[in-house]
């Protein structure tokens, strides 16, 4: 049992690092290279169909690199393929990487993975009324959903723009969410938006986040928000960022 453990952690290091791992003796090498091309394109292809623009924009050679390294250097948190790209992000965020690459890579590539989270959520809407009071019931969000905060407007990100690191900050809040015929949608929404739908997240309803909202801010005057907040949740519902109110 010892040798064959011993075995399994050898062909699991050569096949992470070929280039610098001997692959375990009696396996033949032409096998050995078959075997170790069908790994790696596998999970490249499912990175290469996640983050195109990220593809893009580093080049064919600095990808397949980044690809590299990933493969050899994370150990992955989970058995399944779908979640790879998701792998990838975390990567991106929290390696030390020795690979020179541009400071906004990391939220580029989680913007483009949201799409493919939300895309793919196995996730059923709770019981909920359409046309219910939002502001005095719980709100009902699309469960389909992920927020994205980032520096700057990481959804101009292209061969076009990219952010520099001299210029201003621009902080900018995107809303990547699955509506009722199953397309993924995007809608950017500003700060104070982005804070309504953290509070909404707590099971509140639209005139407790409102009134929280208040406190936040500071706001000299509580009642004008929540006139606010009642044509923000109309307008967030008729998106389908929002369901309905919770029964």
């Amino acid at each position: 049992m010892l040798a064959f453990q011993a075995f399994q952690h050898q062909l699991a290091a050569h096949l992470r690092d070929p280039h610098h791992t001997r692959r375990p003796a009696g396996v033949p090498a032409r096998r050995m290279a078959v075997y170790n091309e069908l790994l790696f394109n596998n999970v490249c292809g499912f990175l290469d169909s996640c983050f195109p623009v990220s593809r893009q924009l580093l080049g064919e050679a600095r990808w397949r690199r980044l690809c590299r390294t990933f493969f050899r250097d994370w150990p992955s948190h989970t058995p399944w393929f779908r979640e790879i790209p998701r792998e990838f992000v975390r990567y991106l965020r929290e390696h030390a990487i020795a690979q020179p690459l541009p400071f906004w890579l990391a939220e580029l590539a989680h913007y483009e993975w949201a799409e493919l989270a939300v895309d793919v959520m196995d996730v059923t809407p709770p019981a909920h009324d359409r046309q219910g009071d939002l502001m005095q019931a719980r709100v009902c969000l699309n469960p389909a959903r992920v927020d994205v905060a980032s520096p700057w407007p990481v959804h101009r990100i292209g061969p076009d723009w990219q952010p520099r690191k001299s210029a201003p900050a621009a902080p900018t809040f995107l809303v990547v969410f699955r509506e009722a015929q199953m397309n993924v949608q995007f809608a950017e929404i500003n700060a104070v938006t982005a804070h309504v739908l953290s509070l909404l997240d707590r099971g509140l309803t639209g005139q407790q986040a409102m009134a929280q909202l208040a406190t936040d801010m500071a706001h000299p005057d509580p009642q004008v928000l929540q006139g606010f907040g009642q044509q923000l949740l109309i307008s967030l519902r008729e998106q389908g960022v929002l369901l309905g109110t919770l029964l």
